[in-house]
């Protein structure tokens, strides 16, 4: 039976299918070998590809197209050599097409040489019937090149050719936000926007740099519009909320939300935004199932569980705070703000040993305010490990020079060692930064604090400096 171009378009693919289960051989013709491939690369199947080009190639032999689609899959198992050695017999053949400087550009892309591919990309858009394609690869190596202008150019050109790439859009406003250049974004969706006025994908992008520059009024109108532009737009919706949050108008946000909820599979975000909102609003039980909500809907979401944990550090339930905080670690245990909580809750249950871990996690990934120094060192000294808080306190001086804070806690811990030399003279180097807070020293070592030669320290310079 003579295959119809006619007929369903899935029909080449099953026809090809059902040839390799019977072992008969099908004639195809060049185009449908080719719409084959494309559904097997599409689906990532390159097995079942290459099996297709072979078959194609059999029975097309001078196809340029297979060909090339051959080179594509070298390329992508990083088989350059051979794809070059294909491409140059092509090219030999063909000087006009531009699909071979694409691949070619695309094997100096593999080899990390950007320039040379965007020069063969321009070549090809000499060649080139529809640019858009080219113009979008042009820009990707310019982003590979860290050249977020010229990126943003070519995406542009790219999106001017074929209004509906969002891709290219994306990419666009992409660049911007690299460039820091919000109202750059804003000037090129305003352009863009009157040519395609019902574009819901452009109207989102400009609430989302309105929102980036704190103008909310005019973010929630941007927004307003994508949703006009498709009301089953839950990004919108969703983003919208978030203007509506930093409005302080959390019934509406909760509207809004809830909304997407109805649109399609509720999502962890939606629910986690729902609990805040009526956290803020008081409402602590309904927030607290909405947390619940959040984690059940995606347990690997660590903001969830941290919002938990939140929620019952608000009402002092530290034991239960503990058995979240350790969740949200368990999913991100190189978050600084997360072991920050998980020492306050053992300080709070008087872990001090869990507490002192939690602090030189906290430093070791790069937490280093002064707070998590002396609240460490104030652990450290709960434990009796003296030598080891002279150690921290030297390394927190090291970033704050001439604090008194630290400098008062270095005298008592050198007094505590029986160090009185190093003990007078961080005491008498804590007095020249700040002498009020020399109280400091008397919470964390009273006995040291009420010697009479510290004392003694404490008024004579006193009266020096009256």
């Amino acid at each position: 039976m003579p295959f119809s171009s006619n007929e369903d378009r899935d029909f080449p693919i099953s026809k090809f299918e059902s040839m390799l289960k019977t072992n008969d051989v099908y004639f195809f013709d060049a185009d449908d070998f080719e719409d084959i491939i494309h559904h097997y690369l599409d689906l990532g199947k390159v097995a079942l590809a290459k099996k297709a080009i072979k078959i194609g190639l059999e029975q097309h032999t001078t196809s340029t197209n297979l060909k090339l689609l051959q080179i594509e899959v070298l390329i992508f198992e990083n088989r350059l050599d051979v794809a070059e050695q294909m491409l140059d017999e092509l090219a030999a053949l063909e000087t006009s097409n531009e699909e071979i400087y694409i691949q070619r550009a695309n094997i100096y892309s593999k080899k990390d040489n950007h320039s040379m591919a965007i020069v063969l990309l321009k070549e090809a858009l000499a060649h080139a019937n529809d640019n858009a394609d080219i113009y979008s690869l042009i820009g990707m190596e310019y982003l590979f090149l860290d050249n977020y202008s010229e990126a943003k150019d070519f995406f542009i050109k790219c999106l001017a050719e074929d209004p509906e790439d969002y891709s290219a859009l994306y990419n666009i406003i992409y660049c911007f936000d690299f460039l820091e250049d919000h109202d750059g974004a804003i000037a090129y969706l305003n352009t863009y926007l009157e040519l395609n006025p019902y574009n819901e994908v452009g109207w989102h992008q400009m609430g989302k740099q309105f929102f980036h520059k704190k103008m909310f009024k005019e973010a929630l109108a941007a927004f307003d519009f994508a949703i006009i532009s498709d009301d089953t737009f839950i990004g919108a919706y969703l983003e919208k909320g978030k203007v509506l949050e930093k409005m302080e108008r959390y019934n509406e946000a909760i509207e809004n939300y809830e909304l997407t909820l109805g649109l399609d599979d509720p999502t962890s975000f939606a629910y986690l935004r729902i609990g805040k909102c009526h956290e803020k609003l008081g409402h602590d039980n309904i927030a607290k199932q909405y947390y619940y909500k959040t984690v059940h809907e995606d347990p690997l979401l660590d903001k969830g569980w941290i919002a938990i944990t939140d929620f019952y550090l608000k009402q002092y339930n530290y034991q239960k705070a503990k058995y979240y905080i350790n969740k949200a670690l368990n999913i991100d245990s190189e978050n600084i703000a997360y072991w920050k909580r998980c020492a306050e809750i053992n300080k709070q249950l008087h872990l001090y040993e869990e507490a002192d871990i939690s602090y030189q996690k906290t430093i070791e990934l790069g937490n280093y305010e002064l707070s998590t120094w002396t609240s460490w060192c104030d652990i450290l000294v709960k434990i009796g490990e003296f030598e080891s808080a002279v150690h921290v306190m030297l390394q927190a001086l090291e970033f704050y020079p001439n604090e008194a804070l630290l400098e008062y806690r270095i005298a008592g811990l050198y007094y505590t060692l029986s160090d009185s030399l190093k003990g007078r003279f961080h005491l008498k180097n804590a007095l020249s930064d700040n002498y009020e807070a020399h109280t400091v020293m008397e919470e964390l070592f009273p006995s040291i604090f009420s010697r009479k030669t510290v004392k003694n320290i404490i008024t004579d310079f006193k009266k020096a400096s009256i």
